[in-house]
């Protein structure tokens, strides 16, 4: 698994280098010492897995997932324990308190995905099985695309259909529709992106619009320009 370590304390990074070097699913692809560094070398290297600091000068650990399109697997590393609640509120893959201890380091290994095939390099555009991070004050998730039913667009900012969830993104819906699978997600109107996985329902509606029904009972109107196009990736 292709790995990127992120801390601004170079002997932290050495040190778990030093104990990641016994697990031979680990490949060590990079390190970063800030949030800047990191985010050029995930453009780069796209690695599938990130051990990441919280607390760094500049930008947080947070802060670097809310600007990646395409989040990969993420296992906190932290000296201040006060962090540690949040971190499981994101819904991360683990965390490990500093200094690491070999034993905790071998539970969060155990924890990783076990790519059945060898993964090719990852698509440009965000399918089903790509995860986002999103962030909205406090609160942090770890978001499957699978589980976003809606984006409608508020301003300047997008709200996050997911399970009880609406938390909002600061990220324009255009920027966010050239990014998404069109296979996977369709742009009903200048305001909404539905997940056609979670359409349950389609009826005419005004002017040659149709009314899209979600699984959980959103309604999203799809405008009359649009309507033709989603029958026929409906196959209707």
């Amino acid at each position: 698994m292709r790995t990127l370590i992120i801390d601004d304390e170079r002997l932290a990074r050495k040190e778990l280098t030093s104990l990641l070097d016994e697990y031979s699913e680990i490949e060590i692809v990079g390190e970063a010492a800030n949030a800047d560094e990191a985010l050029e070398l995930i453009n780069i290297l796209n690695p599938e897995l990130l051990f990441l600091d919280i607390q760094m000068p500049g930008k947080t650990g947070f802060e670097l997932l809310e600007t990646l399109d395409n989040v990969p697997q993420v296992i906190f590393t932290t000296a201040y324990d006060e962090f540690a609640l949040k971190a499981f509120e994101v819904n991360a893959l683990d965390y490990l308190l500093k200094p690491i201890q070999p034993e905790r380091l071998k539970e969060s290994v155990a924890k990783l995905p076990d790519p059945k095939v060898e993964q090719e390099v990852r698509s440009s555009k965000l399918t089903l099985d790509d995860q986002v991070f999103v962030k909205d004050g406090d609160k942090c998730w770890f978001v499957s695309l699978a589980n976003i039913r809606l984006f409608e667009s508020d301003g300047n900012y997008i709200k996050v259909y997911f399970d009880g969830n609406r938390p909002m993104i600061h990220k324009s819906l255009n920027a966010l529709d050239e990014k998404l699978d069109s296979r996977n997600f369709f742009r009903a109107s200048r305001k909404h992106i539905v997940n056609l996985s979670w359409v349950e329902g389609i009826e005419p509606w005004f002017n040659g619009g149709l009314m899209v029904r979600l699984k959980g009972g959103d309604k999203v109107e799809v405008s009359r320009r649009q309507a033709a196009k989603f029958k026929e990736m409906m196959s209707l």
